[in-house]
């Protein structure tokens, strides 16, 4: 018998198939990043992930990161940040703060000194307004 999975077993589980493996458990996103909850849930128990809404709802509020989000009706959920599949996630541009922060470890300072922040494999870079811990 399958052990439940923790909140955190759950969260990078959503994220690798939200973010970057969709195709993985056999969904299919669409171009704002969109999958149906239910068809998620299910694919999700067909690939030996087990969880419910009630554990897919805690993952969401208690994401120290808010790395997901569901829909006004509640019926979809999406990553909210991270992608390296392509996605338009409707943000609107604004006018950046004065100083932001990137969050990076140090073995990187000499690469990102050279050559400037860049995405890698994903769409974007994350900045923040604050210094994370």
């Amino acid at each position: 018998m399958e052990s439940a999975m923790s909140v955190r077993e759950i969260s990078k589980f959503l994220s690798f198939v939200l973010r970057h493996a969709p195709e993985e458990i056999g969904i299919k996103p669409d171009a704002a990043g969109w999958v149906r909850i239910d068809d998620l849930l299910a694919k999700s128990k067909r690939a030996g992930k087990r969880f419910d809404r009630a554990m897919l709802d805690e993952v969401v509020a208690t994401s120290d990161k808010k790395r997901f989000t569901i829909s006004e009706d509640g019926r979809s959920i999406r990553a909210a940040q991270g992608h390296s599949i392509k996605v338009e996630l409707g943000l609107v541009p604004k006018e950046p703060p004065a100083v932001l922060f990137h969050g990076t470890a140090a073995a990187s300072l000499d690469s990102i000194f050279a050559t400037g922040l860049e995405p890698r494999g994903r769409r974007r870079q994350q900045l923040h307004r604050q210094a994370l811990p």
